[in-house]
Protein backbone atom coordinates (compact mmCIF):
# COMPACT_ATOMS: atom_id res chain seq x y z
CA UNK A 1 0.00 0.00 0.00
CA UNK A 2 1.68 3.23 -1.07
CA UNK A 3 1.43 6.20 1.27
CA UNK A 4 -0.60 8.09 0.00
CA UNK A 5 -3.54 5.00 0.53
CA UNK A 6 -3.20 5.49 4.14
CA UNK A 7 -5.13 7.43 6.33
CA UNK A 8 -3.27 10.68 6.75
CA UNK A 9 -4.53 11.30 10.40
CA UNK A 10 -5.00 7.27 12.04
CA UNK A 11 -6.69 7.21 15.33
CA UNK A 12 -4.06 5.89 17.94
CA UNK A 13 -5.21 2.78 19.21
CA UNK A 14 -5.73 4.29 22.56
CA UNK A 15 -8.26 6.47 21.79
CA UNK A 16 -10.03 3.39 19.73
CA UNK A 17 -9.85 1.93 22.92
CA UNK A 18 -11.22 4.76 24.66
CA UNK A 19 -14.45 5.19 22.59
CA UNK A 20 -15.17 1.46 22.87
CA UNK A 21 -15.46 1.24 26.76
CA UNK A 22 -17.25 4.39 27.30
CA UNK A 23 -19.58 2.96 24.28
CA UNK A 24 -20.00 -0.05 26.31
CA UNK A 25 -20.59 1.91 29.89
CA UNK A 26 -22.73 4.16 28.04
CA UNK A 27 -25.12 0.72 26.72
CA UNK A 28 -25.04 -0.71 30.53
CA UNK A 29 -26.08 2.69 31.93
CA UNK A 30 -28.99 2.94 29.38
CA UNK A 31 -29.97 -1.13 29.99
CA UNK A 32 -29.39 -0.56 33.70
CA UNK A 33 -31.70 2.41 33.70
CA UNK A 34 -34.58 1.24 31.78
CA UNK A 35 -34.35 -2.02 33.65
CA UNK A 36 -35.14 0.26 37.11
CA UNK A 37 -37.65 2.12 35.39
CA UNK A 38 -39.57 -0.79 33.87
CA UNK A 39 -39.53 -2.18 37.38
CA UNK A 40 -39.46 0.81 40.01
CA UNK A 41 -40.97 3.52 37.66
CA UNK A 42 -43.93 2.26 35.65
CA UNK A 43 -47.36 1.74 37.45
CA UNK A 44 -49.14 -1.35 37.32
CA UNK A 45 -49.41 -3.32 34.21
CA UNK A 46 -53.19 -3.87 33.27
CA UNK A 47 -53.88 -0.97 35.76
CA UNK A 48 -57.49 -0.63 36.78
CA UNK A 49 -58.73 2.35 38.72
CA UNK A 50 -61.59 3.20 41.35
CA UNK A 51 -61.56 6.19 43.16
CA UNK A 52 -57.90 6.24 44.77
CA UNK A 53 -57.37 3.14 44.17
CA UNK A 54 -55.32 1.02 41.56
CA UNK A 55 -55.26 -2.70 41.05
CA UNK A 56 -53.43 -4.77 37.96
CA UNK A 57 -55.53 -6.96 35.62
CA UNK A 58 -52.66 -9.04 35.23
CA UNK A 59 -50.54 -9.45 38.95
CA UNK A 60 -51.68 -13.43 39.95
CA UNK A 61 -52.34 -13.98 36.38
CA UNK A 62 -50.93 -16.56 33.61
CA UNK A 63 -50.87 -13.20 30.94
CA UNK A 64 -48.21 -11.58 33.11
CA UNK A 65 -45.68 -9.90 31.50
CA UNK A 66 -42.05 -9.93 32.37
CA UNK A 67 -41.83 -6.42 34.12
CA UNK A 68 -45.05 -7.50 36.55
CA UNK A 69 -43.72 -10.72 37.34
CA UNK A 70 -40.58 -8.96 38.37
CA UNK A 71 -42.10 -6.10 40.20
CA UNK A 72 -44.15 -8.66 42.22
CA UNK A 73 -40.13 -10.28 43.32
CA UNK A 74 -38.97 -7.08 43.71
CA UNK A 75 -42.15 -5.49 46.01
CA UNK A 76 -43.56 -8.56 47.56
CA UNK A 77 -46.66 -7.20 46.58
CA UNK A 78 -49.29 -8.29 44.12
CA UNK A 79 -48.18 -12.07 43.90
CA UNK A 80 -51.10 -13.86 44.96
CA UNK A 81 -54.17 -15.24 42.16
CA UNK A 82 -57.12 -12.76 42.29
CA UNK A 83 -58.92 -15.37 43.33
CA UNK A 84 -57.52 -15.70 46.59
CA UNK A 85 -55.83 -12.07 46.78
CA UNK A 86 -56.53 -9.02 45.69
CA UNK A 87 -54.59 -5.65 46.08
CA UNK A 88 -55.28 -2.17 45.35
CA UNK A 89 -52.94 0.60 45.86
CA UNK A 90 -52.97 4.08 46.47
CA UNK A 91 -50.21 6.92 46.15
CA UNK A 92 -52.56 9.76 45.54
CA UNK A 93 -55.53 11.12 48.27
CA UNK A 94 -58.85 11.26 45.99
CA UNK A 95 -57.94 15.16 44.48
CA UNK A 96 -54.75 13.59 42.61
CA UNK A 97 -51.75 14.75 45.00
CA UNK A 98 -49.55 12.08 46.05
CA UNK A 99 -49.85 10.95 49.33
CA UNK A 100 -47.62 12.24 51.89
CA UNK A 101 -46.27 10.32 55.16
CA UNK A 102 -46.06 13.99 57.10
CA UNK A 103 -49.67 14.57 56.35
CA UNK A 104 -52.97 13.63 57.94
CA UNK A 105 -55.45 11.87 55.81
CA UNK A 106 -59.08 10.71 56.45
CA UNK A 107 -60.24 7.19 55.37
CA UNK A 108 -63.59 6.34 55.38
CA UNK A 109 -65.37 3.10 53.46
CA UNK A 110 -67.65 0.47 53.34
CA UNK A 111 -66.45 -2.68 54.52
CA UNK A 112 -65.32 -4.17 51.31
CA UNK A 113 -66.88 -7.58 49.70
CA UNK A 114 -64.15 -10.14 51.31
CA UNK A 115 -63.79 -12.62 53.64
CA UNK A 116 -61.06 -10.68 55.40
CA UNK A 117 -59.31 -7.46 53.99
CA UNK A 118 -56.44 -4.89 55.83
CA UNK A 119 -55.78 -1.23 54.77
CA UNK A 120 -51.72 -0.83 54.87
CA UNK A 121 -49.17 1.90 55.56
CA UNK A 122 -45.96 1.73 53.58
CA UNK A 123 -43.15 4.16 52.97
CA UNK A 124 -42.12 5.45 49.73
CA UNK A 125 -39.58 2.04 48.85
CA UNK A 126 -43.10 -0.39 49.47
CA UNK A 127 -41.26 -1.61 53.23
CA UNK A 128 -42.66 -1.36 56.22
CA UNK A 129 -41.40 1.55 58.71
CA UNK A 130 -40.44 1.42 61.92
CA UNK A 131 -43.01 2.83 64.73
CA UNK A 132 -43.52 3.32 68.20
CA UNK A 133 -46.87 1.37 68.49
CA UNK A 134 -46.11 -1.43 66.57
CA UNK A 135 -49.45 -0.68 64.37
CA UNK A 136 -48.90 -1.20 60.28
CA UNK A 137 -52.58 -2.00 58.84
CA UNK A 138 -56.41 -1.66 60.06
CA UNK A 139 -58.45 -4.71 59.16
CA UNK A 140 -61.30 -6.97 59.29
CA UNK A 141 -61.22 -7.33 63.21
CA UNK A 142 -59.97 -3.68 64.43
CA UNK A 143 -61.79 -1.82 62.05
CA UNK A 144 -64.13 0.13 64.20
CA UNK A 145 -67.86 0.04 62.07
CA UNK A 146 -70.13 2.88 62.61
CA UNK A 147 -74.38 1.92 62.80
CA UNK A 148 -74.28 1.62 58.72
CA UNK A 149 -71.50 -0.80 58.79
CA UNK A 150 -68.91 1.75 57.37
CA UNK A 151 -65.41 2.17 58.95
CA UNK A 152 -63.09 5.42 59.27
CA UNK A 153 -59.29 5.87 59.89
CA UNK A 154 -56.98 9.10 60.29
CA UNK A 155 -53.30 8.37 59.52
CA UNK A 156 -50.31 10.80 60.12
CA UNK A 157 -46.96 10.63 61.56
CA UNK A 158 -48.24 11.84 65.45
CA UNK A 159 -51.75 10.20 66.91
CA UNK A 160 -54.76 12.76 66.50
CA UNK A 161 -56.70 13.64 69.18
CA UNK A 162 -60.32 12.29 69.40
CA UNK A 163 -61.50 7.89 69.14
CA UNK A 164 -60.45 7.49 65.62
CA UNK A 165 -58.04 4.55 64.64
CA UNK A 166 -55.10 5.65 64.16
CA UNK A 167 -52.87 4.38 61.36
CA UNK A 168 -49.07 5.84 62.07
CA UNK A 169 -46.90 6.91 58.88
CA UNK A 170 -43.62 7.65 58.74
CA UNK A 171 -42.66 11.41 60.09
CA UNK A 172 -41.82 12.32 56.22
CA UNK A 173 -41.47 11.60 52.54
CA UNK A 174 -43.61 9.55 49.87
CA UNK A 175 -46.78 7.36 51.56
CA UNK A 176 -48.12 3.98 49.96
CA UNK A 177 -51.76 2.31 51.27
CA UNK A 178 -52.52 -1.40 49.99
CA UNK A 179 -55.77 -2.83 50.21
CA UNK A 180 -56.39 -6.69 50.55
CA UNK A 181 -58.98 -7.86 49.81
CA UNK A 182 -58.51 -12.06 51.05
CA UNK A 183 -60.89 -14.29 49.34
CA UNK A 184 -63.09 -11.45 47.48
CA UNK A 185 -66.18 -11.66 46.54
CA UNK A 186 -66.39 -13.12 42.82
CA UNK A 187 -68.13 -10.47 41.64
CA UNK A 188 -65.38 -7.69 42.57
CA UNK A 189 -62.80 -10.24 41.06
CA UNK A 190 -64.60 -10.64 37.78
CA UNK A 191 -64.64 -6.77 37.60
CA UNK A 192 -61.82 -4.74 39.99
CA UNK A 193 -63.27 -1.44 39.32
CA UNK A 194 -66.90 -2.12 40.63
CA UNK A 195 -65.02 -2.31 44.19
CA UNK A 196 -66.69 0.37 46.42
CA UNK A 197 -63.20 2.12 47.20
CA UNK A 198 -62.63 3.89 50.61
CA UNK A 199 -62.12 7.76 50.13
CA UNK A 200 -59.09 9.42 50.76
CA UNK A 201 -58.66 13.36 51.79
CA UNK A 202 -56.45 15.40 53.78
CA UNK A 203 -57.23 16.53 56.78
CA UNK A 204 -55.53 20.30 57.02
CA UNK A 205 -51.77 21.42 56.37
CA UNK A 206 -49.12 19.26 56.42
CA UNK A 207 -46.60 18.88 58.97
Amino acid sequence: MTASARSPNPMPRWKRWTFGVLGVLIGIALGLGSAWWAVRGRGLAGPVQTGAWSTSTLSGHVDADMYTRARVAVGGLLALSREETMYYVARADDSGAPLRAECRYRIEGVVPPARWWSITAYAGDLFLFPNASGRYSINGSTARLDAKGGFGLVTGPAQPDGPDFWLPTPTNGPLVLTLRLYNPDASVAAAPVSLPAPSISRIGACA
